[in-house]
């Protein structure tokens, strides 16, 4: 079958999830296998632009060589830093300023990402101009506003609005981990890990004992899940 740049982007994007399952995981022969995989990728898009006389390999790697040099004057340049927070206020000052740039901020989240990770980039993007708490502190008071009205629109038990408000609860709390700098899609992951081998450990120890989950009371079932968790930090 002949690719297309439509053909491709579907399996791209399952080999770019499976290059972070990878690394998560830890892998080294898996991140490198999944590296090949994504790399070929890479090949075929390029191939496809040569094909149509638009671009070729060496055409993306000199972009990308160029773009990484004007974007970082702290190390190909003269510009001096104080932290990893500066070179992003850079970045994002040097992206605005570029002659293509659309002059939005939020002009490059693209708008197919997961919400969740979406919700992460839109976050670092407007810290990169200043739009951000002066203490990091602040971002519980947001918190727990959002948390209350949350609550309010629950107790009115109208959905819709429960749904805005549930969004940004989660927002703020997205905000919460990334001031305190953590990855707020690995921290999901790795309780969605945590909490399928606690379920996979209740579900073996009951079976084991001839039990059926549907006819456990909740009662039951915390007593294997409270082993579970014991049997983790073994």
């Amino acid at each position: 079958m002949k690719q297309t740049n439509e053909s491709l982007r579907k399996l791209t994007i399952e080999e770019t999830y499976e290059l972070a399952d990878a690394i998560f995981s830890g892998s080294d022969d898996g991140i490198r296998n999944e590296l090949g995989d994504l790399m070929l990728h890479i090949v075929f898009y390029a191939k496809i632009g040569s094909e149509k006389g638009l671009f070729t390999m060496a055409d993306v790697l000199k972009g990308i060589n160029e773009k990484l040099i004007y974007r970082h004057p702290h190390v190909f340049g003269d510009v001096k830093v104080k932290d990893h927070r500066e070179v992003e206020e850079n970045w994002e000052d040097i992206k605005l300023s570029e002659k293509d740039s659309k002059k939005s901020v939020l002009s490059g989240v693209p708008d197919s990402l997961p919400a969740l990770v979406k919700a992460n980039r839109i976050q670092q993007k407007v810290r990169g101009v200043g739009f951000d708490w002066d203490e990091k502190s602040q971002i519980w008071d947001k918190v727990r506003e959002e948390l209350s009205e949350l609550q309010h629109e629950i107790n009115q038990n109208d959905q819709q609005k429960i749904e805005a408000e549930f969004g940004d609860f989660l927002f703020s709390i997205i905000n919460a981990a990334r001031l305190y700098d953590i990855d707020p899609e690995t921290a999901l992951e790795r309780t969605n890990k945590k909490f399928i081998k606690r379920f996979n450990y209740l579900e073996e120890q009951t079976i084991n004992k001839g039990l059926s989950l549907k006819n456990m009371t909740l009662d039951e079932m915390n007593f294997y899940w409270e082993k579970a968790k014991k049997f983790d930090s073994l």
